[in-house]
């Protein structure tokens, strides 16, 4: 059966933040229920392709150790943020390791914008243009653009397994238009980026949860899980989720079947 782990589910600054003294960031630091590395998730198909990480940010060293994996073979990115693609370099020098060319899917602009950012590390990896999606390990692909708010675009990411499954991933967004929340409707599983629980001013790029769970009324997935969140997000604290509805923690496993439960 196929499986989806979260190996991070922090925001762009991760928790607990160097400079806080906030109580989640404390606690982060102490029992660490809220310590949260940067989003990243590992899909398992148990097919001959094997494994997909989705974003490969800066803690990717330290997620693979927690994992207890020494290869990979193939990441897909969302986009080219440095939380989302920091740890690059470091997977280029597994493949150097390994005396493999590691593959990096992506759109072609954020494949160009990795490489003006990274170029030396090209000798070690293949780059894999996939806007008019891909197919991996049984799953059918594909990534459109989806609005970040202040922090420009991003892009959502759709697997399909032909009637059996359906689910996206979408770590950054915010205020998606209709043809924006189009392919997110009536899925198995809609993994979102809600970064605060109620979050106010201007610059904002990813919902909130009050605005989430907005959207999962109109496009109501079976299961809903909540990623990339701040320090604004408590997990020792009750929200009041609606049910099928939750939080990532790293290590949390979703087996991607609709006999699941």
């Amino acid at each position: 059966m196929d499986v989806l782990t979260f190996f991070g589910t922090g925001d762009s600054m991760g928790v607990p933040r160097a400079y806080c003294d906030c109580g989640v960031c404390t606690e982060a630091r102490t029992t660490g229920v809220n310590r949260r590395l940067r989003s990243s998730a590992l899909l398992d198909t148990g097919a001959a392709e094997g494994s997909l990480l989705l974003d490969c940010g800066p803690n990717w060293g330290l997620q693979m150790e927690r994992a207890g994996l020494r290869d990979l073979r193939h990441v897909l990115i969302t986009h080219a943020h440095y939380d989302h693609i920091g740890g690059l370099p470091e997977y280029a020098d597994l493949c150097r390791w390994l005396g493999i060319r590691g593959k990096v899917y992506a759109a072609a602009e954020v494949v160009d914008r990795i490489r003006a950012i990274f170029p030396w590390i090209d000798r070690n990896l293949d780059y894999i243009a996939v806007d008019e999606g891909f197919s991996f390990g049984g799953w059918e692909i594909r990534l459109w653009k989806v609005t970040h708010g202040a922090n420009g675009f991003s892009f959502a990411l759709r697997f399909d397994r032909g009637e059996q499954y359906s689910f996206v991933y979408c770590p950054d967004s915010i205020g998606l238009n209709e043809q924006e929340k189009a392919p997110m409707h009536g899925l198995d599983l809609l993994v979102l980026g809600t970064s605060f629980y109620k979050e106010e001013g201007a610059g904002r790029s990813v919902y909130d949860v009050t605005e989430a769970l907005e959207l999962l009324r109109e496009v109501k997935p079976s299961r809903a899980v909540f990623t990339h969140l701040s320090h604004g997000i408590d997990l020792l604290k009750d929200y009041a989720l609606p049910s099928g509805v939750r939080f990532a923690q790293a290590g949390l496993s979703i087996a991607l079947s609709r006999d699941s439960g």
